[in-house]
This record gives structure tokens, sequence and C-alpha cells, in this order.
């Protein structure tokens, strides 16, 4: 084959050096045959992206929890995908991947086909602290597409039942007398466990011994067996212990106290500054079709609507995020936010902690 595909072959059909004809056809022809094939196969390869998106859900869907099972993260995941599941018509079913804070998780997700099927459950401890605290992290805030929250949360300082302070007060008295032989637990540097309890600490000024646990449940358990002396998490994952008596509740992060434990106050009763809340989320891997985002956001945004869901966010002391910060793109310029304005304070801290 001797032509060369030149601006002269394509406009007169005329092959320089006399050859008219390219494998029996003339070369106009094939010009447009190739044209029209490679049309064809960029219209072919474009279809699936579309059919998919229109046809999704069509099998089950896999929501990681990077914490185990029974933890803040999992409770709010397994009561939103519940009802999420009869809106698309598939199930969701949650697997937890606890490890490292949440990371070993998350950095799954991050490396998931961005189909829709692979989706994580994610949480101010995944996206906002633990790439922040967490050395080797194989992802950041960057790699998921936001769906939507589903939950805040304060955080409530609980200790063993037989713990001798009465109140909160005495509690910051008996760690500054002790500062070193207090155990402190929690799920792992950087879940929001670790990170409650850093803040708390760095306000009151103590450095209780840390106690590490894939996950803050398991740190909950050896909590109530009086293993170790306290830990900080979410109203949502530690509610129900306070009100069996199995652990003892000193005081929360929220500005007023909450209806589902209306006998714990707030840090600030005591005088002491520390507030904040603990956010959840549906994040989905980056580049995942923005139909298949915005029907994901849709099934939660009308699970955070049903009457059953919000009561029972509200029994465990959460609260359900407003209707105008459930859109993907409200709770990704939120989670921008608090990525922005925690990683200095983290950072502070946890050098501070050291």
């Amino acid at each position: 084959m001797s032509c060369r595909m030149t601006h002269e072959f394509y406009s007169r059909g005329v092959c320089p050096g006399g050859n008219a004809e390219f494998l029996g056809e003339k070369p106009m022809n094939m010009a447009m045959k190739i044209l029209g094939l490679f049309a064809a196969a960029t219209i072919t390869h474009a279809a699936p992206t579309a059919v998919q998106a229109q046809d999704y859900p069509t099998r089950s869907i896999t929501v990681v929890v990077p914490f185990p099972a029974g933890g803040p993260s999992d409770v709010i995941a397994r009561i939103v995908t519940e009802h999420m599941s009869r809106t698309l018509g598939q199930t969701l079913v949650i697997e937890n991947v606890g490890g490292a804070g949440g990371t070993v998780g998350s950095a799954r997700v991050a490396a998931a086909a961005p189909d829709g099927y692979t989706l994580l459950a994610g949480s101010m401890g995944s996206h906002v602290a633990a790439p922040v605290l967490t050395p080797n992290i194989k992802y950041d805030s960057r790699d998921f597409v936001p769906i939507g929250p589903t939950a805040h949360s304060p955080a409530v300082i609980v200790a063993r039942k037989d713990f001798p302070a009465k109140d909160l007060r005495e509690f910051v008295a008996y760690l500054k007398a002790n500062d070193g032989a207090v155990k402190q637990a929690h799920g792992g540097i950087g879940a929001s466990s670790h990170m409650a309890c850093l803040l708390f600490t760095s306000e009151v000024g103590v450095k209780p011994t840390l106690v590490a646990y894939r996950g803050s449940v398991l740190g909950m358990n050896d909590l109530i067996g009086g293993h170790v002396d306290f830990l900080c998490e979410q109203s949502v994952s530690v509610s129900q212990q306070v009100k069996g008596g199995s652990v003892k509740a000193y005081g929360i992060s929220a500005t007023e106290r909450l209806a589902a434990l209306p006998d714990v106050p707030t840090a600030k009763e005591a005088g002491i500054d520390y507030q904040m809340s603990i956010w959840a989320g549906i994040f989905a891997p980056r580049g995942t079709p923005q139909p298949i985002v915005a029907k994901l956001s849709g099934a939660l945004d009308k699970a955070l609507d049903d009457a059953s869901v919000r009561k029972r966010i509200g029994d465990l002391g959460g609260s359900v995020p407003g209707k105008a910060e459930r859109s993907p793109s409200a709770f990704d310029a939120y989670v921008k936010a608090e990525v922005a304005r925690w990683a200095p304070i983290l950072k502070a801290v946890s050098e501070a902690a050291k």
C-alpha cells in the first residue's frame, strides 16, 4: 500500500503516484468508511454508560462501612440503606471492612470501579481526620463523589460505670491528677472517637494513655468490661449503653442537651469549651456517572424524609441533615469546608499531644 492519507486523497480521491485504488476501493469511499467506522465505534463506546445509568441498579449494591459492625457509621448506614433499598429496587448490602481508623475500607472504595455498585459509608473520621492523622494513607477526600449526608451527631464523653468522678468537673480533675495512668480507648488513628477525645483532652490539658482498637465498638466492649477508663464517641453509638447503665456519661459536645440523653450535661455547662458535631455520609468512587449519583442521592433524600428513619436516628441522639444540606453539590461543599476547618486544628492538636 503506497497511498498516503493526504489532503488530496480526501478531497479529490486521488492518490499521489498514480495509484487510484486502495484495496479495491475508491480512496474517497474508503476514507468515508474509515471515518464512519470511527464514529460508530465512538458511539458504541459511549452507549453503555448511558444505558447503565438509565437502567441502574440492575443488581445489589455493596456499601462498605470502614469500621466493625455496631459502630456509629455502621448503625447509621444500616438505617438509611434499608430504606434506600426499597426505593432503588435492589438490596444495599453492608460490608464491614475495618482497620486503621477507617482507612482500609475507604481506600478499597476509592480504588473500586466507578459504576455505582460499590459505595462508602464515610464519616468525619474517614474524610477529615484520617487523611491528616494517618501516615501513608492511600486516598484523600478528592477520590470520592459525595452522594449526600446521612446524620449529625455530637460526641459523648463516657467512662466505665465505676469511675470515681461524679460529674465532668471531677472527671477532668481526676484526669489531671492521674495523667498518664488513665487509659483512653479509641477506634483507631483518625477515627471519630480518636478525633473527639483528641480535641477534648487538648482543651482540658491532659495526656492519657491511648489504647487503639479496630473500631470504637471494640473499645466500648472493653470499657464496659472495665479494661479501659473512658472514650469519646458519637451519641448514636453510645446512647443505648448510657441509658442501660453499662457506662457512665459525663458530658456532650453539643450546644444543648440531647432529647435522647436529657440527664447528660453539655461540656459548656461545666465551663469547658468543647463543641463539635460529627457527621456521616455516603460516597461513591470518583468518576461515577452523574445520573447514577443523582439516582442514589434521590433515594437517600427520600430515606431521610421518612418518619421512621428520622425517629430511629433521633432516638440514638443524632439528627437528620436539613433539605438544603442533602444535594451532592451541597454535601461536597460542606466536606471541603470541614477539611479546611479541621485539618490545621487536628495537626496542631496532634503535635501537641506527642
